[in-house]
């Protein structure tokens, strides 16, 4: 995969998981507030509104873990992996990515059995089968997955390290809040 597929796969990645996310949060609050006011103005809600949040959660937290994962954004020792030289540093790399995607196929592999015996769960209300929550955790492995195995293959084709007289001091990056 070259980098301008790779740029694809980013943006695509990036453009479906920013509208689920999107969506189900703007879903979720319409709905919670709705019948918020519904239970202030009349003293009754609506019965399926405390369903759908719980359905749309999962979506939500999948969007987010994606993107998170697409930004480098979640927690990482690296002390190991900065002891090593260059060359070691790209090795370990791509092994370890390469294990993080065999360990997400595992998952996805394992949802997607799972998905017959879920469908027969049905919501109390809506009668939505437990299969379209568990569907977009599969979902969410599989790009999970995907990503891993593209940054294998960025740590592959990443170059040796310039020597440390060419290195300039990296500098500490500010707390980001």
């Amino acid at each position: 995969m070259d980098a301008a597929e790779a740029g694809l796969m980013d943006r695509a990645v990036q453009a479906v998981c920013s509208c689920v996310l999107w969506l189900s949060t703007s879903a979720i609050f319409v709905i919670l507030v709705a019948n918020t006011v519904l239970r202030y103005i009349t003293g009754s809600s609506l019965q399926w509104a405390n369903e759908v949040p719980e359905l749309l959660f999962p979506w939500l937290v999948m969007a987010g873990v994606v993107i998170a994962a697409q930004h480098g954004a979640h927690i990482a020792t690296t002390f190991l992996m900065e002891a090593l030289p260059a060359a070691g540093r790209r090795i370990v790399a791509c092994l370890a990515w390469l294990v993080v995607t065999a360990l997400y196929a595992t998952l996805a592999i394992a949802t997607w059995r799972m998905l017959e015996i879920v469908h027969d769960e049905k919501s109390p209300i809506l009668q939505i089968p437990g299969s379209v929550t568990y569907g977009c955790v599969m979902g969410g492995m599989v790009l999970l997955g995907v990503l891993a195995l593209q940054s294998a293959m960025r740590a592959w084709h990443t170059p040796a390290a310039k020597p440390a007289a060419v290195v300039e001091e990296a500098r500490v990056p500010g707390a980001h809040w």
